[in-house]
């Protein structure tokens, strides 16, 4: 899906999407393709439901958006530091 389709599909609503089809330049990631995973009407639903499917499977692209957004962005950054093992 594009995110216009998300919107029109779910209106008002924080949506847990995964990008299936993402690129990155210039610290951007542009999501051309996404799927809804759910939808939500509390960020805090919809983060719960992110931590249970990322622990899962940690390789899957997730993002957290409110429907209200025209246009999704995000913002990359770097990590710099050490990872416990449990992240492996």
């Amino acid at each position: 899906m594009k995110w216009q389709d998300v919107r029109n599909q779910y209106p008002e609503k924080w949506v847990l999407i995964e990008a299936l089809n993402a690129e990155s330049s210039d610290n951007r990631r542009t999501i051309k393709e996404m799927a809804v995973i759910s939808d939500f009407t509390k960020s805090s639903d919809a983060w719960k439901e992110y931590k249970k499917i990322h622990l899962e499977d940690r390789t899957r692209e997730l993002y957290i958006f409110h429907t209200c957004n025209e246009d999704v962005e995000v913002t990359e950054e770097k990590f710099v530091g050490i990872r416990s093992g449990r992240y492996n």
